[in-house]
């Protein structure tokens, strides 16, 4: 099954580039996962300003805003597999302008069971 991607992030920064957002999340499946490059399923919630909290410091980073992004996925991606995804979805978002600091990674996991895609 595909990973099914859900980012929560800033209006203004859905409205500059959600497209290129998209676009560099679904490369880095590509790249990381070798997902198939037509299965493209992600969701995006636009926040207005003050929806997201968060603490600018936690864990010694210098974050100046919040874009969270859940992958749920089947599990059978090893360790390594999974750094790779995170590390080929901040790379690509890095080359258009989303630092580092200010994205959150959360994965979970479940069985080939747990899903239903439109067809038995």
């Amino acid at each position: 099954m595909v990973p099914l991607i859900q980012v929560e992030l800033d209006r203004k920064l859905y409205d500059e580039k959600g497209d290129e957002i998209s676009r560099e999340i679904h490369q880095a499946q590509i790249d990381a996962l070798g997902t198939a490059p037509d299965d493209l399923f992600q969701i995006f919630h636009p926040h207005e300003p003050g929806e997201l909290k968060f603490n600018p410091t936690y864990g010694g980073v210098d974050r100046r805003s919040l874009m969270v992004i859940r992958i749920t996925l089947v599990h059978r991606h090893s360790v390594v597999t999974k750094k790779g995804l995170y590390k080929a979805i901040l790379d690509r978002l890095a080359a258009i302008g989303v630092r580092a600091d200010d994205v959150q990674i959360a994965l979970v996991e479940n069985g080939f069971e747990d899903w239903f895609a439109g067809k038995l």
